[in-house]
């Protein structure tokens, strides 16, 4: 690959990372997983209604590599895909230490992880279809305001003795 090509094939794409989210990465990949490979727009839809907590991050991380694709590399912002996005862990257990008592006064370390995520956006679809993987379905949930069965099944009875 020569130079120039270089050159044109990294100007087509914008990059944004995010250091240190105090979030285990194996929760963050599952919604890293959903939006490979996709439309930026349909990956914004996503990831705000997504009834995941990791996917409020990645979304602003989202947010943020188009903003950098649009004023530093004069992208049409609506036109953009997710080229690239990989998680990574972070420094597991030397920045944050919790204790967890145990029995006869020991105690044990709690490993509370963190994680690196970059993103890459691109004018250009991947070159490499998506490979579904399992576990990567992030969606919203179907009945957002369901009522437990118990009252179901009073609202039920009561329902049918008010018409009897």
């Amino acid at each position: 690959m020569t130079a120039h090509a270089q050159e044109t094939s990294a100007a087509s794409q914008a990059v944004a990372h995010l250091r240190f989210v105090r979030m285990a990465p194996r929760k963050l990949r599952r919604v890293a997983d959903a939006i490979r490979g996709k439309n930026v727009r349909e990956a914004l839809v996503l990831l705000k209604f997504a009834d995941v907590y990791a996917a409020a991050p990645i979304e602003r991380l989202v947010r943020s590599a188009v903003a950098n694709a649009g004023t530093n590399h004069n992208m049409n912002t609506d036109e953009l895909y997710i080229v690239c996005i990989t998680v990574d862990g972070g420094p597991g257990g030397r920045m944050t230490k919790r204790l967890d008592p145990r029995a006869q006064g020991r105690a044990y370390f709690k490993r509370k992880r963190l994680s690196h995520v970059t993103v890459v956006v691109g004018e250009q679809p991947p070159k490499r279809t998506r490979r579904a993987r399992p576990g990567a379905a992030v969606s919203s949930s179907a009945h957002p305001h369901r009522t437990p069965s118990r009252a179901r099944k009073r609202a039920a009875a009561a329902a049918a003795g008010a018409g009897a």
